[in-house]
């Protein structure tokens, strides 16, 4: 049996009656667009958070790019966020018509160096948008006081970061607006596309209702400022109102697969994930590392091991932004973690012995390199 990085059947057979359930619920319920499944969600989701927003979309980008709209981000305006990320981040950025301004990592975590945030500040940034990546947080006191003194917005992608604290602090409610997508694959994971924004602030909320429906809020054929059609649909709210009283359950799945994978490759030269003092990792990756990356990964496929690299290309250095001018070596560890990252297979239904077989693998690997 071919071990892949994620695989969602066996979840599925686990819950295949819940979610089966769910979806004839939603198709007897006479309402397959903003009916009592997604109000039900986005109140549920909001409780799970401790904050007094969720609004649903259609997907993680548009997640990102209506939170941008509704935080008064658009043409003009620069946001400061990595290049170490999923490219979405930075499409949602360049699709309000604002600039991406990119910082480096840290090469332990991989997360936003925050010290290097401050030099990149002028008259034109709005936004700091810090990406909790893998599954652990960025330490966000310090843009909250660049934040402060420079009036600026901090919008937090938590798109890999379902239930992730740092300090106590759930991923999503320190910023002013928190954006997740509910891709299959995430830690809470739809069966389909979906996403949302949480947020403290009446008037964001607002903003973003409005924009998910076309720029009406209450009225149809009313339209107050135009927006878009990102509604999340009755089905997938439904499964993720099932799957999000079990989200606690699929973090501790997680973390247990991490556990047994750090203790299986102790003593290797494989670097191994850091966790940053105060956060609680939830592995929505686990990502290691080696300068013989590529050999590694090639090697495992004798041993019907299929992995991935979360990102082989840094989004600075793709032709679709080679238009911001920045040159080879501009991020020096964001470039090197490009070559030499790569991820294990990650996902709470994850058999022992799967985790085991990728772990003896490696370690034989390992050994011949």
């Amino acid at each position: 049996m071919t071990t892949l990085v994620w695989d969602y059947r066996r979840e599925y057979e686990n819950e295949r009656k819940d979610i089966l359930d769910a979806v004839d619920g939603v198709f007897r319920s006479g309402r397959l667009v903003f009916g009592e499944s997604m109000y039900g969600f986005e109140k549920e989701f909001a409780a799970y958070h401790g904050i007094a927003h969720c609004v649903s979309v259609d997907n993680g980008t548009n997640a990102l790019k209506l939170a941008l709209q509704a935080l008064g981000v658009g043409r003009g305006d620069e946001v400061i966020t990595v290049s170490n990320t999923a490219a979405p981040t930075v499409v949602a950025i360049d699709a309000v018509g604002a600039t991406p301004v990119f910082v480096d990592v840290l090469p332990g975590t991989y997360l936003m160096d925050t010290s290097q945030v401050a030099a990149t500040i002028t008259e034109r940034t709005r936004c700091l948008l810090p990406v909790h990546l893998y599954g652990q947080c960025v330490d966000l006191e310090p843009l909250e006081r660049l934040a402060a003194r420079h009036g600026l917005v901090i919008l937090e992608d938590c798109a890999q970061a379902h239930g992730a604290r740092r300090d106590g602090r759930i991923a999503g409610t320190t910023g002013a607006a928190g954006a997740f997508s509910f891709y299959p694959t995430k830690v809470l994971g739809a069966y389909g596309d979906g996403g949302a924004v949480v947020t403290a602030d009446d008037e964001v909320a607002r903003r973003l209702r409005r924009a998910r429906y076309y720029g009406m809020e209450e009225r149809y054929y009313v339209v107050e400022t135009p927006g878009h059609n990102s509604r999340l649909d009755e089905v997938q709210a439904e499964i993720l109102r099932r799957k999000l009283a079990r989200l606690d359950e699929y973090v501790a799945g997680r973390q247990a697969v991490a556990a047994r994978y750090a203790e299986g490759l102790a003593g290797t030269d494989l670097v191994l994930p850091e966790v940053a003092d105060g956060n609680e990792h939830v592995y929505y990756l686990y990502v290691v590392r080696h300068p013989r990356r590529d050999e590694i990964i090639e090697a495992l496929k004798a041993y019907d091991i299929l992995l991935n690299v979360s990102y082989p290309w840094p989004v600075h250095t793709m032709t679709g932004f080679a238009h911001l001018g920045y040159a080879e070596g501009s991020l020096p560890v964001t470039e090197s973690l490009a070559g030499q990252i790569f991820s294990l297979p990650m996902y709470p239904s994850l058999p022992r012995d799967l985790q085991d077989k990728v772990i003896d693998a490696l370690r034989d690997v390992l050994a011949g390199l």
